[in-house]
């Protein structure tokens, strides 16, 4: 009797995930519940990367470590300090202002409310809610009012007293402490960052042999490249974001001093510093100067063209320049983005909204560089989930040719239609034989992926690709329209092997050739089978090519060239076998059993071997041929 101690894939995919989840719930919890050390921790090294340029500037001109960390530290917080004084002394002023701006105001809820008053809507909503105030207050006086049951029927009971709450006055600690408490939590969390930024600063070096030390030492180059992934990644993004910041602060402020908007400057600054927080920083910095504006202007004016320019700055630099200027720098998908900001506010506040975009970026590098937190990077990140071949195979299943041909044109736009083919349609028709092969692609489907290659050739008809070389009878020329074809018969005969996936590769080897100005046509597998094959015409047929996507064995390919060779005698045979690799010594060893003249491993050699027969008119293959493998190492290899 023997004890079975092996587990099935399924119950150790289990056992990972919930293993998965149980880690993740234990870091959500830790960076919960550790906020008051980890949060400032993680503000101090986004700290550290935005001074580390100043302190290697100090450091160029020969100040000791030490004294460059103290100048940088000092002048971080003297900017910090000094924007905080400049703000608090414009609001100030603005505070001394706003009585003048007392009549405006009034001016526009009067205005308000006569527009509301003569609105039906407005005002039967005004008068449901005023009913139901009334109701509510006349049920509660009448309970206050209601008599009491009597206790004994000797004995009146006396009046009620009224009673009347007064809070204490405060004692002069009181106030203090009531004003002093908001501010004692976010300095104590700036404080403890700061001490953080020195020990970084100083230890920086020392800081990395010990993270690359606890990584492991067995991949040094690895954990190196992931540490100055993210430095680079960090520091470029930082710096980016001040100077995008900076430049829509000073767009502001322009705009609203020529608006007429008080303290434009002040505003501007504002903006610049509030971008920084994803989403909310915006909307927030425009509020204040939504309502100067409602207050100095009598009329609407000034208030629609304050926030047409924040709407019209924050759509133009947030929706155009940051994508385009370093999108692919942070590496974040936009999901990612707006994922990372819910989550660190829910989890740290308005610190961790501020800090949400580049700690979610090290968590990507993360991901990109640890091969078990891979997912991180196919989640949150903005690299391609699906490759090429992936895609055009996920269109196929679906039956979209259109988006297929769009996938296709942002291709060819750097290579050419031959690169196409074989390097994403073939590969994604490759995918599809090996669903085949373990039976998971039924009838239907296959179906459908032939008809949709034929929908993407037609698509593609009109395109013109400017790397094509048709070949005439002078040699190559300059290239042909889609639709030009110069042989007025079929010369090429193109044999689907087995089935509709291998009809859909001799379709994408007939558009080539006919752009080559080769006359081709396709004949299905149906047709040259052993019943039907007699029905092909060999009239004006100089050469058969077989295709084949992933043959199993020389078997099929064997029958299916003798009996193309009785119905169409005397001319070449070329056997297409478009999934055939360099290191697919299986498959070279019987290439020379099918009885063809060649072979070919990829459609561009195919169409440069089949234009050579082309151009050099043969009408017959050699008696005892010695058989060729085109493509697979980039020349023709004869086999013995």
């Amino acid at each position: 009797m023997t004890n079975d101690l092996s587990v099935s894939p399924d119950r150790m995919n289990l056992v990972r995930a919930a293993a998965a989840c149980t880690i993740g719930a234990i870091v959500i919890a830790a960076l919960y519940f550790g906020r008051p050390l980890l949060m400032p921790f993680a503000l101090a090294i986004v700290l550290a990367f935005a001074l580390a340029p100043l302190d290697g500037f100090l450091r160029k001109w020969g100040l000791p470590r030490a004294v460059s960390v103290a100048a940088t530290v000092l002048i971080g917080i003297s900017v910090i300090c000094g924007l905080g004084a400049l703000i608090g002394v414009q609001v100030g002023r603005l505070a001394e202002d706003l009585p003048h701006y007392q009549a405006n105001l009034t001016s526009k809820i009067e205005s308000v409310r006569g527009a509301a008053g003569g609105n039906s809507v407005v005002e039967g909503a005004s008068a449901l809610f005023q009913n139901l105030n009334n109701t509510t207050l006349r049920e509660t006086a009448s309970a206050l009012h209601a008599p009491l049951p009597n206790v004994s029927t000797s004995k009146k009971n006396p009046a009620p007293i009224p009673v009347e709450i007064r809070p204490p006055e405060l004692t002069p600690f009181e106030v203090v402490e009531s004003v002093a408490d908001p501010l004692l939590n976010p300095l104590a969390t700036l404080a403890i960052a700061i001490v953080f930024v020195v020990f970084i600063l100083l230890q920086k070096e020392d800081l990395r042999s010990r993270f690359i030390s606890l990584a492991g030492v067995r991949d040094l180059q690895r954990t190196s490249a992931a540490i100055d992934d993210g430095a680079q990644r960090l520091s470029r993004y930082l710096l980016l974001q001040t100077a995008v910041n900076v430049c829509v602060g000073t767009i502001i402020a322009i705009g609203l001093w020529l608006i007429g908007v008080p303290n434009p400057a002040l505003w501007g600054l504002v903006a610049a510093i509030l971008r920084f927080v994803p989403y909310v920083g915006v909307p927030v910095a425009a509020t204040v100067p939504l309502a100067l504006a409602l207050a100095v202007d009598s009329g609407w004016t000034m208030v629609m063209l304050t926030a047409a320019l924040y709407v019209t700055t924050e759509g133009i630099v947030g929706q155009v320049v940051e994508p385009w200027l370093y999108g692919r720098h942070m590496g974040l998908s936009p999901i990612a983005v707006v994922l990372s900001a819910a989550f660190w506010a829910w989890v740290w506040g308005p610190v961790g909204l501020l800090l949400s975009t580049p700690l979610t970026m090290c968590v990507v590098v993360l991901g990109r560089h640890v091969e078990h937190l891979s997912f991180l990077a196919v989640l949150l990140g903005n690299r391609p989930v699906l490759s090429p071949e992936e895609n055009f195979y996920l269109r196929m299943l679906s039956g979209n040719p259109d988006e297929a041909a769009r996938y296709a044109e942002i291709f060819l736009k750097e290579r050419s239609l031959t690169n196409y083919f074989d390097e994403v349609a073939i590969k994604g028709l490759a995918l599809a034989q090996l669903d085949i092969n373990r039976g998971a692609l039924n009838a239907e489907a296959r179906a459908t992926i032939l008809m949709t290659v034929e929908g993407l050739l037609e698509n593609l008809a009109e395109y013109h690709d400017p790397m094509a070389t048709p070949f005439d009878s002078h040699g190559p020329g300059q290239g042909l329209p889609a639709r030009a074809t110069t042989a007025e018969n079929t010369s090429v005969l193109c044999v689907a092997g087995r089935g509709p996936l291998d009809q859909a590769a001799a379709a994408l080897l007939k558009c080539l050739l006919e752009r080559q100005g080769i006359g081709t046509s396709v004949v299905p597998a149906e047709d040259a089978s052993k019943l039907n094959v007699h029905s092909i015409d060999a009239g004006e047929i100089r050469t058969v090519c077989l295709s084949y996507l992933h043959p199993s064995d020389p078997t099929d390919a064997r029958f299916l060239a003798r009996r193309l060779r009785k119905q169409i005698p005397a001319v070449p045979f070329i056997a297409g076998f478009w999934s055939l690799t360099d290191n697919d010594s299986k498959s070279l060893d019987w290439v020379s059993e099918i009885g063809c003249d060649a072979a070919a491993s990829n459609l561009a050699s195919a169409v440069d071997l089949i234009g050579s027969i082309s151009r050099e008119r043969r009408t017959a293959p050699p008696l005892h041929p010695s058989l060729e493998v085109v493509g697979l190492r980039g020349v023709a290899e004869p086999l013995e």
